[in-house]
């Protein structure tokens, strides 16, 4: 059968569609923390908001959290109101980029999402942990504790057909890429420093300017969980994300997979969490920030790929 160009954007239309399906953030109503959920309204790509979890009215605890963490929340809040019943169904969490969360403290807590306004006060935000060491040092923030660290990966299409091998490939002109974007993704920066690392100035420029001007590289519009979505539709061929997403991807059947990064040219995260200057719910977030640092907390953010904060970031 002759392929079209009418046919070939049909069938292309078809695979992003499935893709969206399938991919993440939506996760199918599965990591919403309200007891009632009332009647669900959802429509593929129109009525979703994959960042906002839970019911703000009547929260108890309100979690501010980078969203490369979107994935380990679930199962971290389960755990967490098993050992205090008493938050069951009232904590509200928000997995937006850390950037973007900053913005809506700025704007006295305030986030418009298409013809939603929601005002909601946060007890603890989690990012970076320079990010964090500075919001101490500033007075917005107290009680940090760095808890689990991450590195980076290439993110490609399961048999990697486009047989990237290494950073250095993502300067090639034929390797289209789905970068995070740093105007508000903190990962964007650390990406930069390893792509110096392995080609200098040159390859940050390329994968960076010289690319996103020539629209081979398309950066992130919410944030980075949006690259296996672009790989699996076929609008990308790779990107560079948390080492731990190509896991998530690969835990839940994605045709997805990670090419390695050399500890060289890697760059490892430290992740932070502190409580907010004027937290509504102090001491349920002094248990939050506590949890994090537990045996069974940090076994869950193992799953994925994390490891103990006891390494030294780069």
């Amino acid at each position: 059968m002759k392929i079209t160009p009418i046919l070939a954007a049909f069938l292309a239309g078809l695979a992003l569609s499935a893709s969206a399906q399938q991919a993440p953030p939506w996760s199918k109503g599965a990591n919403d923390p309200a007891p009632h959920t009332g009647y669900t309204f959802r429509v593929p790509d129109i009525d979703n908001i994959p960042d906002l979890h839970g019911n703000p009215v009547g929260a108890q605890l309100v979690l501010f959290i980078g969203g490369n963490q979107f994935f380990v929340l679930p199962q971290l809040v389960t755990a967490f109101e098993r050992l205090h019943p008493e938050l069951n169904g009232h904590i509200f969490y928000e997995t937006l980029p850390p950037g973007i969360l900053r913005k809506q403290m700025a704007q006295d807590n305030t986030l418009t999402l298409g013809n939603l306004t929601l005002q909601v006060q946060p007890d603890v935000y989690q990012a970076g942990a320079r990010v964090l060491r500075q919001m101490e040092n500033d007075g917005q923030v107290r009680n940090v504790v760095e808890y689990v660290t991450n590195d980076l990966a290439i993110m490609v299409r399961a048999g990697n057909p486009r047989q990237i091998r290494s950073l250095a490939d993502l300067g090639r002109p034929d390797v289209r890429l789905s970068m995070p974007n740093p105007a508000w993704e903190g990962v964007a920066n650390q990406i930069a420093d390893s792509l110096r690392k392995a080609g200098g100035e040159a390859l940050q420029q390329a994968v960076y300017k010289d690319k996103v001007a020539r629209r081979t590289t398309t950066l992130t519009e919410i944030h980075h969980r949006q690259t296996p979505m672009r790989i699996m539709s076929g609008a990308a061929d790779a990107g560079v994300t948390w080492a731990s997403e190509v896991r998530f991807q690969q835990s839940i059947g994605n045709p997805i997979e990670g090419v390695s990064i050399p500890d060289n040219q890697n760059t490892v995260a430290i992740y932070a969490g502190g409580i907010l200057k004027n937290a509504p719910h102090p001491d349920a977030a002094t248990r939050w920030i506590e949890f994090l640092q537990t045996a069974e907390a940090q076994a869950i953010y193992r799953q994925f790929g994390f490891k103990p904060a006891t390494h030294t970031a780069k």
